[in-house]
């Protein structure tokens, strides 16, 4: 006994105390700000190096959705585009992961949007089943760390279960190839009701790098409701847990 607490004292408090504002390496790329003063010829050039196609190319606007954090945009040009790290950019609502130029202001989940029953019968208890839909293993990486020691989503009722019959809802990553999209129909059928749909990462929310491939299937997120986007490649674990927290309205 007195070994294991010799070795708590030595370990100290290893739990993230503060989900909510805790700070993170300045290297994070997070949230883009884009200069008001990019010009058309400058957008020109960073729209057609974008590998996903994440930049427009008559506005300048980055959509966070289909965006792989890749910074190339930001190499080519320093002094107009940069990301900041900060990470809450969860939404509620795919257009608002559509970051505009001029625009320096923190993402804002729209709690408005959200239905009733999620936070009425969530907010206490949320059990959700994780669904790798032709993922590369990086954003499932880092939702298995959104419940370790450090980051402890569970101290707000928030879990990942081994089966939908025991889950409130789905949590997607991956494009959704067409070898997976038969099963993803399948587990979401298998959660009752009322379900929640939430896509973590790039590849989930907008197909990513792999959107034109002829081997993505998905007419499953085209014909359901999306409860929460959580965009990054792969989604920081402080990401997806403010983007719980709002979605189910907890301080």
């Amino acid at each position: 006994m007195y070994k294991e607490i010799k070795i708590l004292r030595q370990h100290g408090i290893q739990y993230v105390k503060d989900l909510r504002r805790q700070p993170v390496s300045e290297l994070f790329r997070g949230r883009p700000v884009i200069s008001a003063d990019i010009t058309g010829k400058e957008i020109e050039i960073v729209s057609s190096l974008c590998p996903s196609g994440a930049i427009d190319d008559k506005s300048g606007a980055i959509d966070l959705g289909r965006c792989v954090f890749c910074r190339e945009c930001e190499f080519c040009l320093r002094e107009k585009i940069r990301f900041t790290n900060d990470y809450r950019i969860a939404c509620s609502r795919r257009e608002d992961l559509v970051i505009s130029p001029g625009v320096d202001t923190p993402l804002r989940f729209d709690g408005n949007v959200v239905r009733e029953e999620i936070r009425k019968i969530f907010r206490r208890s949320l059990k959700l089943r994780q669904v790798s839909a032709g993922g590369d293993n990086s954003c499932e990486m880092e939702l298995n760390a959104a419940g370790n020691v450090n980051f402890d989503l569970g101290r707000h009722g928030v879990e990942f279960v081994a089966s939908p019959r025991h889950a409130d809802g789905i949590v997607i990553t991956g494009p959704v190839s067409a070898n997976m999209a038969e099963a993803l129909r399948l587990t979401y059928e298998a959660v009752p009701d009322p379900k929640v749909i939430i896509l973590a990462g790039t590849d989930a929310i907008s197909g990513g790098m792999y959107a034109a491939s002829p081997a993505i299937d998905r007419r499953f997120i085209e014909e359901h409701h999306v409860d929460l986007y959580v965009p990054g490649n792969p989604a920081h674990p402080l990401t997806f847990i403010n983007g719980i927290l709002d979605l189910l309205s907890i301080a």
